[in-house]
């Protein structure tokens, strides 16, 4: 990789910064060198994920919690990944727009990351972005997903401590068990506390996790917030900092960076295998003929695949 680029990088040099991060997003060379470059500097920063269903208010409670760390001298980068246009692929809306209460913050650094498609609410990329902004050296990292609802289990695997926003008023029942991620939360938030029906969601949540057979040694709080005018916000802060205690208390911290690093080690794989099949695929001289012949639905896919790359194993793979 370009080494002046690394070393403006390393003096702390934000513009740098911005450029390896859009490297790591275009999955350029440049950004797989700086990813294998740093990540041994990586493992510092505590990680915070925040996923809620549209409407939550998950990005004023960002900025709220973000100003609450920054109190206490904390650098900051926040990562808001948003829904992709379907015509550019970016990042529909922009993140100084929605947090104009930390943009001239020279200690935070927001980045919007389009969705792409990614399933779980979590752009492709944006662990290697998270990577990217620990060996930055940021002392939090505030991970906001899309909230599309269901599949957001996702930002587990990047986030040591995740907070499942809830408000009142999205329906029957809570949103968080519609969507199969109650069993996610470190910290549940009910936002918009001041609206009807605000109690009777925490107490939903309360008795939903009571019901758990096997509960878990960190029993996590409920939170009631009015992120637009700051209140409980000092009180969701202390509960995330008391998951992180726990955390470094028990060792398991360390496990989950294991987990992380493990992970990493099956997406790269995964990656390598795509690419070189791809190019084994493309390569064979009958590979347009055979996507012919598929097209026009004289062969199925399934035959066509099995000439093109035969493989007996199984269809999903992950590192045991």
């Amino acid at each position: 990789m370009d080494p002046e680029l690394l070393a403006r990088f390393e003096r702390g040099d934000r513009r740098a910064l911005a450029r390896l991060i859009t490297h790591v997003e275009d999955g350029t060379p440049q950004g797989r060198a700086a990813l294998r470059s740093l990540y041994r500097a990586t493992g510092k920063a505590r990680s915070i994920g925040i996923t809620g269903p549209p409407g939550a208010g998950k990005s004023t409670l960002v900025d709220q919690l973000a100003a609450a760390f920054r109190k206490d001298g904390l650098k900051l980068a926040i990562i808001c990944v948003d829904p992709s246009s379907p015509f550019t692929g970016g990042a529909i809306l922009a993140d100084r727009v929605r947090m104009k209460h930390l943009q001239e913050d020279p200690d935070v650094f927001i980045r919007s990351m389009a969705s792409r498609g990614a399933l779980g609410g979590l752009s492709r990329t944006t662990g290697a972005v998270l990577k990217v902004l620990d060996a930055f050296g940021f002392d939090v990292i505030l991970i906001e997903t899309v909230g599309v609802g269901q599949g957001e289990v996702e930002v587990v695997r990047e986030a040591e401590t995740c907070l499942v926003i809830e408000v009142p008023g999205l329906g029957d029942g809570i949103q968080a068990i519609k969507a199969g991620i109650l069993e996610i939360g470190h910290a549940f938030v009910v936002n918009k506390a001041d609206n009807p029906g605000a109690d009777r969601v925490s107490e939903q949540i309360l008795t939903m996790l009571s019901l758990n057979p096997n509960p878990p040694e960190w029993q996590p709080p409920v939170v009631q917030t009015v992120a637009t005018r700051g209140t409980g916000i000092d009180e969701l802060a202390r509960q995330v900092r008391a998951h992180w205690a726990h955390l470094d208390a028990k060792s398991l911290r360390h496990r989950h960076l294991g987990q992380r690093r493990v992970a990493d080690l099956s997406d790269i794989l995964k990656a390598r295998a795509l690419g070189s099949a791809s190019q084994r695929v493309l390569a064979r001289p009958d590979f347009t003929e055979l996507r012919r012949q598929v097209e026009l639905g004289q062969i199925d896919p399934y035959e066509a695949a099995d000439r093109l790359l035969p493989f007996d194993g199984p269809d999903e793979w992950r590192l045991p």
